[in-house]
Parts: C-alpha cells; structure tokens; sequence
C-alpha cells in the first residue's frame, strides 16, 4: 500500500461540537429592527425593549430618581460615605456627652473600709435583694443623715 492509496476521512466544522453562543447584554444588542426582520424574529429581549419604548411611562416615573445600593459615581459615593462618617461622629459625640452627664451625677465617691462581717452582711443583702451593695449604701447614708437632721 503506498500513500496515494489511504484514503483519509475529510473533516468539516460540523463534525465538532458547539457550545449555544451566550445571548449579549441588552445594552448591546438593543438595535431597530431592519425592513428584513420583523418582531418575530427578534430574541424575547430585543422584543420587549422595543414594546418598552413605545409605551411612554408616566411622568411620575421619569422623575423619581433610580434607588442602586452603589451609587452610580465617584461623587456621589464620596458624598455618601462624609454623610454617614458625620452621623457616626455626631452620635459618637452625644453618647459621650451622656455617660459625661451619667458620671458628673456618681462621681464623687467616697472611700470607707468595712469590716468582714459588715462587708458579707451588705453582700448578702445586695445578693438576697438584687440590688447593687452602693445602692444599698447609698440609701443607708441618706437615711442616716435625714435622721440626724442633715
């Protein structure tokens, strides 16, 4: 046998497998139909874009601004990002001036040492209570001092 006479199979495109192409973005595939195709032809896509824009949408729409959780520019994400750092500070700056206010009211302590058998009575009392031991303190000096005539 000598090569002139092996005969070899011709290969053609359609012996190949080939994957759908993707449909394109409307953006991109959005054209007027010519005179050659009608609305039938066209994908469901260029279809309904086409109905879109024949059907006017009422005023209220065209106005009302399009709601994107990312704003659309540099500009505008930077404005929105000042926005929320000036509300964060400003609720910073009013939680601090509370505890401020909160501790203006408790800040002078007074320092007293008690003895072990005063100090587990008032623990147990707190406990027994379900109050805090300089609540209990608290009330016992104002009563003391409403007693004594102070």
């Amino acid at each position: 046998m000598d090569a002139s006479s092996v005969r070899r199979p011709i290969t053609t495109v359609s012996d190949f497998a080939v994957a759908p192409r993707g449909s394109r973005p409307v953006e991109q595939s959005v054209t007027q139909p010519t005179s050659e195709t009608n609305a039938a032809e066209l994908p469901t896509e260029l279809r309904n874009a086409d109905q879109a824009q024949d059907a006017a949408p009422p005023r209220a729409e065209v106005d009302k601004p399009v709601s994107r959780l990312i704003a659309p520019t540099e500009e505008a994400r930077r404005e929105r990002a000042t926005t929320r750092a000036l509300q964060r500070e400003d609720s910073r700056i009013r939680l601090r001036d509370l505890k401020r206010a909160r501790d203006r009211e408790s800040k002078h302590y007074v320092n007293c040492p008690l003895d072990y058998d005063t100090k587990t009575r008032l623990q147990k009392a707190a406990l027994e209570n379900e109050v805090k031991m300089t609540v209990i303190m608290k009330a016992a000096i104002d009563q003391f001092l409403k007693d004594n005539g102070y």
